[in-house]
């Protein structure tokens, strides 16, 4: 994606959109600066980065959101406005993998057993008496 320009219209929106960075610093990540865009800015602000913000722009920015940015309802709406109804599925944090019961089936290992060996790494980390 091409940068943002730093024109004064734009640096003057940015703390609006992203209010934690310095304007240039914000400006910097076009596709996270635009995930935030198409959750915080006012119609006036897109209206304004649209002058340098192509649609291929928006569906780059959208494919490539960094999780956690983009709210459900701005995620459908611009999806929507990109032409991509019904929306892919929204980005999501990753932790790691989880093991839930029905994977732990899958993996041999029953849920009691996973319980146990939780239980014993935690005793382990933080001290005390096992019960074993």
């Amino acid at each position: 994606m091409k940068p943002i320009p730093a024109t004064p219209a734009i640096l003057d929106l940015a703390p609006r959109i992203i209010w934690f960075e310095s304007p240039h610093q914000a400006i910097s990540e076009p596709i996270r600066f635009l995930a935030y865009a198409m959750t915080y800015a006012r119609h006036e602000d897109m209206r304004e980065l649209r002058r340098y913000v192509s649609d291929d722009d928006l569906r780059e920015a959208l494919d490539n959101a960094p999780p956690g940015i983009i709210d459900p309802r701005s995620w459908a709406y611009w999806n929507s406005k990109m032409g991509r109804y019904p929306p892919p599925p929204i980005p999501e944090r990753k932790f790691g993998e989880a093991i839930t019961p029905h994977r732990a089936k899958e993996s041999a290992i029953g849920t009691e057993e996973l319980a146990r060996k939780a239980r014993m790494n935690w005793i382990d980390m933080y001290g005390g008496k096992r019960n074993s």
